[in-house]
């Protein structure tokens, strides 16, 4: 009797349903308008995605749509549009919701991620030109066949970093939990990074195109804590969890990239920093919007500086120096200078055909780009 060999279904996301959420409530009047900051904008037209995966559950479709026209009532910027990427107008024009269903069950898809499908349970691509001209928030929730499901969730860069949607997303559960301790965001951007006049001229960054390959690593929290006591020093004797994987993961692409080569090639690490906790005073986390910028780090020139320890102290030793200067510089009137200076440098080095650059935080059009996020140490 011949052995019948079943071929596995290829995943399908199928949209069946899209609509506008608007706020629950109309935005006051005095609200109608909110200023970009200089850092937002100076931040490119893209989305930040996330998805959330969760079990099986009932009656979650109604709910979802219910708890999130109330949350767009605080966060009604998001329910507007973008105007001359200068301010928001709040009139109320709502956010984009998508449902989805995908013909597999929850536990076959995260058994083995295909970064094909992923971008499929997001409602856009992330480089879509929308994030500019249309939707600041998309939202699309997508059925599996076991009833599980996944909230894929795009933001405009414009309007908001990492930081800002997660504060997003953990004020959207509080509303849908019924909490009463709902997350406010504060929006005060401008006042915090005064916007400028656009008309003045951007060093321009031209970026080559590169063929990119996604890998995922995932690190148990033993195999953390035993490389933060390995890579320990006198200089840094207790690096903080995203140190200690940033110095692994930088000597192992200089290493592979030396291996495939066959010579030594200059390495650059460069950072987008959370400035919530370096500025003085420190802004609240609920600060909402743009609070990132980029940091050139250190730089590894010569072959013999591949030791563990030391690209660790290097790191260390770079955003020390990154909060004694950089940052302060971004209250006061040179913000702007350091931006630009920032650009030009970032773009020469991405563009560089004989130094490779790695970015940890962010970081599109690099060589490498590696996501950490920690909520320790100065990174977080």
């Amino acid at each position: 009797m011949p052995i019948q060999i079943e071929k596995a279904m290829a995943m399908k996301v199928e949209i069946i349903h899209k609509e506008t959420i608007k706020p629950s409530s109309p935005t006051p009047p005095d609200l109608k308008t909110v200023k970009l900051s200089l850092l937002d904008q100076f931040t490119p037209a893209s989305y930040i995605p996330l998805i959330l995966f969760y079990p099986a559950c009932a009656e979650r479709s109604q709910m979802l749509k219910t708890s999130l026209s109330e949350t767009l009532t605080l966060w009604y910027p998001l329910a507007g549009r973008l105007k001359d990427n200068a301010y928001v107008e709040c009139e109320d024009q709502g956010a984009e919701y998508l449902e989805a269903r995908i013909n597999c069950p929850l536990s076959e898809f995260l058994n083995k991620p295909d970064v094909e499908v992923l971008k499929q349970l997001l409602p856009a691509a992330v480089e879509s030109p929308e994030a500019a001209t249309g939707n600041l928030l998309r939202v699309q929730t997508t059925f599996f066949d076991c009833g599980g499901l996944a909230i894929g969730v795009c933001i405009s860069h414009k309007m908001a970093d990492a930081a800002t949607v997660m504060t997003f997303i953990r004020s959207w559960a509080a509303t849908a939990n019924g909490s009463s301790e709902l997350v406010r965001p504060l929006f005060m951007g401008a006042s915090t990074f005064p916007p400028i006049d656009m008309s003045i001229p951007m060093v321009p960054v031209k970026l080559m195109q590169r063929k990119c390959l996604t890998k995922r690593f995932v690190f148990s929290g033993s195999k953390i804590a035993a490389l933060r006591a390995k890579v320990a020093s006198t200089s840094v004797p207790k690096p903080s969890r995203v140190e200690a994987v940033s110095g692994l993961i930088w000597k192992g692409v200089m290493t592979a990239v030396r291996s495939n080569s066959g010579c030594f090639r200059p390495s650059v690490w460069a950072f987008s920093v959370n400035l919530r906790k370096r500025l003085v005073p420190a802004l609240a986390e609920n600060y909402s919007g743009n609070c990132v910028v980029g940091f050139i780090g250190p730089k590894i020139m010569e072959d013999n500086e591949l030791e563990l320890q030391g690209l660790v102290g290097r790191i260390s030793k770079e955003m020390d120096k990154f909060g004694e200067n950089y940052a302060k510089k971004l209250q006061v009137k040179g913000a702007l200078l350091a931006i630009r200076e920032f650009s030009k440098e970032f773009g020469e080095i991405a563009t560089s055909d004989h130094i490779d650059s790695i970015s940890a935080l962010a970081g599109a059009n690099t060589a490498y780009m590696i996501l950490i996020s920690d909520g320790e140490g100065p990174y977080g």
